[in-house]
């Protein structure tokens, strides 16, 4: 692979939200619109703040932001309620999704999803996009003490597919995903979407890519 010259992975980890589904900006979306009905200004820096962040980590943050007293649970019911209804008529993918998970199926390779939402979030994204009959294993948020970017989802996933993570690969969009799959040891490809890639994540990953097209090019090639 360009950018992996002599890696060939034994597994392949992929995030989920902003990798494989294309719907930061559907929870984008549905957070400024739920924000706006309180009255409450949600802008672009606090929502990129909040990209690859646990339900924790969003809970702490905009109670900084909004007070204390900001009621956190009612706005992710309802929140989450309105992503739901954007996704009524289907899964939206990130370019190139669906394909690069069939090339890594097709090389006979074990697929874990790593994710910092929950299981029941999760799962039934995964299932609406076609995905989740594909995947070995998923390690979710129910699963972890420490989200990323600590590296213990990344490690947690390459115990269950009974690899070393210097034998995986590990795909992501966010910069504390990247944190986290390099903390642990994988080697780690970057594929943008809302967050660019800075310095410190040209450091972290051993490649940056337009999108999954491209690397399930580097891939079969």
């Amino acid at each position: 692979m360009i950018g992996l010259r002599g890696f060939r992975p034994k597994a392949v980890a992929f995030d989920m939200d902003g990798l494989l589904l294309d719907t930061e900006r559907l929870t984008r979306e549905a957070m400024d619109v739920e924000a706006a009905s309180r009255g409450l200004a949600f802008d672009d820096g606090l929502f990129m703040g909040l990209v690859g962040v646990d339900e924790f980590g969003t809970r702490k943050r905009l109670a900084e932001v909004f007070g204390a007293d900001f009621p956190y649970d009612e706005f992710r019911v309802a929140y989450r309620a309105r992503v739901r209804e954007l996704v009524r008529a289907g899964m939206p993918m990130r370019p190139g999704a669906r394909e690069m998970v069939q090339a890594v199926k097709a090389a006979g390779l074990p697929i874990a999803v790593v994710t910092s939402s929950w299981l029941a979030q999760a799962e039934p994204h995964l299932t609406q996009a076609g995905i989740w009959p594909l995947l070995d294993t998923v390690v979710a948020r129910d699963d972890v003490a420490n989200a990323k970017p600590s590296p213990e989802p990344y490690l947690l996933a390459a115990e269950r597919l009974g690899f070393a993570p210097a034998d995986m690969l590990a795909l992501e969009d966010s910069h504390s995903g990247v944190r986290s799959a390099a903390a642990a040891g994988m080697r780690v490809v970057m594929v943008p979407d809302l967050l660019p890639a800075t310095d410190e994540m040209r450091v972290l990953a051993t490649a940056v890519a337009d999108d999954l097209h491209v690397v399930r090019r580097w891939f079969v090639g």
